[in-house]
């Protein structure tokens, strides 16, 4: 026997050393079964526990559910003596008028021919005879009537409240044959409590909700507990596996380096220099186009300012109409370019993620509405027909100037290919979650080679007697939408016009 247990313990520590090696020389690996073992470990404690808990809350749930109910139920009890306690009295001609919780007394033979009543006619032919062997309570109308008999007389009284309305949440009284009389119906898992001396049960849910919502709000809190320590060594193990990663990299790559010949050195030492230089260069291009085109509009506002002001004269005549005529030309190509330069700006700014977006809920249809009332006098002198299709509330959860600046793209571009007398549609609609709104017109649409450019930077599209612009409005218009998690879908067919479909996260109700 001892002989075998030494001859164990090699083979043992042979598989050890084994599965040590292989560990390690998969560590990336070895850290993710790790970490999924340990998490898998919490995650089964908390399971286990929140069974329990859950378990404990339902049973002391059903204890103060059933504590209530039979505090209902002697409620009930006593405003039923009471109801008929005044009937009596009224059949003794002890009363003469109705009490404030009362609207009606009738009394009659078990044929149900009423021989006296007061207030509200009651229907006795179809109630005497259930009272005939015992009491009946029946509801209606947000009030109970009490029948009873009282010697050869069946008595009925109506009533309201059978108890207070706060009492009625999430609770029914109902008669013993399981006919309503008040408050909610419960579908099952009910716990009953019969009211004394009255065919009649009060019925209440076996889960009280306010009770389990307060263990679901401190459940956050209890899964902090249980997998924050599993989380937190997860990405400690991450961090130190990419560390060790990067140092092993580097020291791979040095080994490398030492070992290559002195020409593939330098052209490994000049292909990174290459890469370098091009992420400089593109970080350099955005920063020179974000200053050029501020240094640009600054002059642009100066120039655009005096050419009105030398245009209307504001210091007296100018002295020649064409030196008006050239103010006016100034003025107009110095708005043009300073629109230009904006797009630019605006798009470097987008490019480089420094385009401020506040993302909240609002009715897409107010601002495509807006937008389209600010086009409808372009569409006017042009004769184009500009028509928004009628639509339900949209919410949408997103940038509210970002989609407006969207919208007044698409239209402007639509607008833009449209000839005259032609016609542009808008539409909104909601489509698997989202909220779309197209934009169509009756141009000249796009070829398949325009269609798949459409969207890059700078790419504009000539047509005959259109005037193009920097080629930024779709570029624009698709880097917005993919920063708020929407998306743009351009259709289009040569002759048969374009639609430009906006998509968007619709906001939870």
């Amino acid at each position: 026997m001892a002989g075998h247990s030494i001859a164990i313990r090699p083979v043992f520590a042979s598989t050890l050393a084994k599965f040590t090696t292989l560990s390690a020389r998969h560590i990336r690996l070895t850290v993710i079964l790790c970490v999924v073992v340990i998490c898998g470990s919490f995650a089964a404690a908390a399971v286990l526990q929140f069974r329990l808990e859950t378990a404990n809350a339902n049973r002391q749930a059903a204890f103060f559910q059933a504590k209530r109910a039979q505090d209902v139920a002697a409620m009930v009890s006593e405003t039923l003596s009471r109801q008929r306690r005044i009937g009596r009295q009224f059949a003794k001609g002890e009363i003469f008028t109705l009490p404030p919780d009362v609207s009606a007394i009738a009394i009659s033979d078990a044929l149900g021919k009423v021989s006296s009543a007061i207030g509200e006619p009651i229907a006795m032919s179809g109630l005497a005879g259930l009272a005939v062997e015992q009491p009946v309570v029946v509801g209606g109308r947000g009030a109970a009537t009490l029948v009873f008999r009282e010697g050869i007389d069946i008595i009925a009284v109506r009533f309201h409240p059978l108890v207070p309305a706060g009492v009625l949440e999430n609770l029914e009284i109902a008669t013993a044959n399981g006919v309503a009389i008040a408050g909610t119906p419960i579908q099952s898992g009910a716990i009953a409590a019969a009211v004394p001396s009255w065919p009649v049960n009060v019925l209440v849910p076996r889960e009280d909700p306010g009770a389990l919502n307060a263990w679901y709000g401190s459940l956050p809190l209890y899964l902090f507990v249980i997998l924050g320590p599993a989380l937190v060594g997860a990405w400690l193990a991450a961090i130190f596996v990419r560390e060790f990663e990067r140092r092993a990299k580097a020291s791979e790559a040095i080994r490398n380096l030492r070992s290559t010949r002195p020409a593939e050195a330098r052209l490994l030492v000049r292909l990174a220099n290459a890469e370098r230089a091009a992420i400089e260069s593109q970080r350099s291009k955005s920063e020179f186009v974000a200053h050029m085109s501020h240094e640009l509009r600054t002059p642009l506002n100066a120039v655009i300012g005096f050419a009105e002001v030398i245009e209307r004269g504001f210091y007296g005549p100018v002295g020649h109409k064409k030196y008006t005529e050239y103010a006016h030309d100034i003025g107009i190509a110095g708005r043009a370019l300073h629109t230009k330069v904006g797009d630019i700006l605006e798009f470097a700014d987008i490019e480089a993620g420094r385009y401020p977006l506040k993302p909240e809920k609002f009715d897409l249809v107010d601002v495509v509405q807006s937008c389209v009332d600010e086009n409808a006098g372009r569409a006017f002198s042009r004769r184009i027909t500009l028509n928004l299709m009628p639509a339900l509330a949209s919410p949408v959860f997103a940038d509210p100037m970002a989609v407006r600046r969207i919208v007044m793209n698409l239209l402007s571009n639509a607008l833009t290919y449209t000839p005259d007398s032609g016609t542009v549609t808008v539409t909104i609609s909601e489509d698997a979650g989202a909220i779309a709104v197209a934009v169509a017109d009756s141009g000249k649409g796009f070829t398949d080679a325009e269609r798949a450019a459409a969207g890059k930077a700078f790419r504009r599209f000539q047509r005959d007697g259109v005037s193009t612009g920097t080629g930024l409005g779709l570029a624009i218009v698709v880097a917005l939408a993919r920063r708020m998690g929407g998306a743009l879908r351009l259709e289009s067919e040569q002759g048969h016009g374009t639609s430009a479909e906006l998509r968007l996260p619709k906001a939870d109700q």
